[in-house]
This record gives C-alpha cells, sequence and structure tokens, in this order.
C-alpha cells in the first residue's frame, strides 16, 4: 500500500468516528503518542535511507573491508567493544 493510499484509508476512516468526540480524542491520543516515538527513535529512518545503507555496505564488502569472526565468543567480544 502506497503513502496516498494509506492516507486515503485514514481519512476514509476518520470521516467515520468525525462525530464521535470519544473516539476522536482516543484517535487525536494515539497519534500523538505515535509521532512522540517517531520524534525520539533516532533508529527510524526511510527506505530510500535503508537501501542506500544497504548498498554502502555491499560496496565496502566488495572491497574487503569488513570484520570476520571464527567464532561466537570473538563476535560478542568485538560487539561488546562498540
Amino acid at each position: 500500500m502506497t503513502a496516498l493510499q494509506m492516507n486515503a484509508e485514514l481519512y476514509r476512516a476518520m470521516g467515520v468516528i468525525a462525530d464521535d468526540e470519544t473516539l476522536m480524542a482516543k484517535v487525536l491520543k494515539y497519534v500523538k503518542r505515535l509521532a512522540a516515538k517517531k520524534e525520539e527513535d533516532s533508529t527510524l529512518m526511510t527506505k530510500e535511507e535503508f537501501f542506500a545503507r544497504v548498498d554502502k555496505s555491499k560496496a565496502q564488502y566488495e572491497r574487503g573491508e569488513y570484520t570476520r569472526f571464527s567464532n561466537e565468543d570473538e563476535m560478542v567480544k568485538w560487539l561488546n567493544s562498540l
């Protein structure tokens, strides 16, 4: 579903409950909570940002720029050092 389709779906659903003040208050409270989570979560990224990072990582791998571990303990030790 595209963003435009989701937007239209949201407005249709909102039209159904628009005359119910209690339901609208619940929707508003939930939407504000979601917006606050997005603002505070620096790990969220757009689809384009995600795929750009994947492409960058692929290029680094192809250039031999990666870390290899021979066992799980080595990996855990490296992760803990970050």
